[in-house]
């Protein structure tokens, strides 16, 4: 398969903590991949170097061999790749509708009519669309999540980010914002998901990369991953999860 995301001794580092250290990775066209690790592992802080919401300080990451650091391979990530978040970042004054327009108008060029109508499409493909003449106050967490993917649909990406997308949610909304994300993965969709969620990981993932202390210590199958760890570090934190 086409390779779409290269990172190659990716480094970062605030101030004297060193978040990332030594990353190296490959990601292609169609796979999905679950990030994992304790906190502070720096997994989240990993796929926001992808997107350039925080940018690295040593080696490469380049998308569609665009260098994301370069102006015009910055501008073009922030168009191809989609970014979920685990604190939905809806605009609260502006309606469902209104916020998966406002990007596809103002970054793509879309007529309002032609965003809107993209829009309701992509609603009611994360089971939403009654909803869109909402504000985001208005609904559930679970709901306010699946308008967040709508959104980032809404620009076509070729690949989709998420940060703990379900963290922040109540247990019983859980399953419907994972739903949603394995329909995405089985259309294909590029997928790089930092989650706690274990049996979304063994469902959907083509690897899992289980991070620790700012390094890709194991990457595995779903199969090898949970069930003949080969690193110490792996096997305690699974051991860890599993309670």
């Amino acid at each position: 398969m086409n390779e779409i995301i290269r990172l190659e001794n990716v480094g970062k580092r605030y101030d004297d903590f060193q978040v990332l250290q030594g990353i190296n990775l490959s990601v292609s066209q169609g796979e999905k991949i679950v990030i994992c690790g304790p906190s502070g592992s720096g997994k989240s802080t990993l796929i926001r170097c992808i997107n350039r919401l925080s940018p690295h300080d040593t080696g490469t990451i380049t998308v569609e061999n665009q260098d994301v650091s370069s102006k015009h391979g910055s501008a073009n990530v922030r168009r191809e790749v989609g970014m979920v978040f685990q604190n939905f970042n809806l605009f609260p004054h502006l309606t469902v509708l209104e916020n998966c327009t406002l990007a596809p108008m103002k970054v793509r060029g879309l007529s309002r009519a032609a965003a809107e109508e993209q829009a309701l499409r992509y609603l009611n493909r994360v089971h939403i669309g009654s909803q869109a003449h909402k504000k985001p106050g208005q609904l559930s967490g679970g709901q306010q999540q699946r308008v967040a993917i709508a959104r980032a649909l809404c620009m076509n990406p070729k690949v989709m980010l998420f940060d703990e997308p379900t963290s922040a949610l109540d247990p019983e909304m859980v399953g419907e914002v994972l739903d949603v994300m394995t329909e995405l993965a089985l259309e294909g969709m590029t997928m790089l998901c930092v989650t706690h969620e274990m049996g979304f990981a063994r469902k959907v993932a083509d690897r899992v990369v289980f991070m620790d202390a700012g390094q890709i210590v194991e990457t595995a199958t779903p199969a090898e991953f949970f069930d003949h760890p080969k690193h110490a570090r792996t096997r305690a934190f699974l051991s860890q999860i599993s309670h």
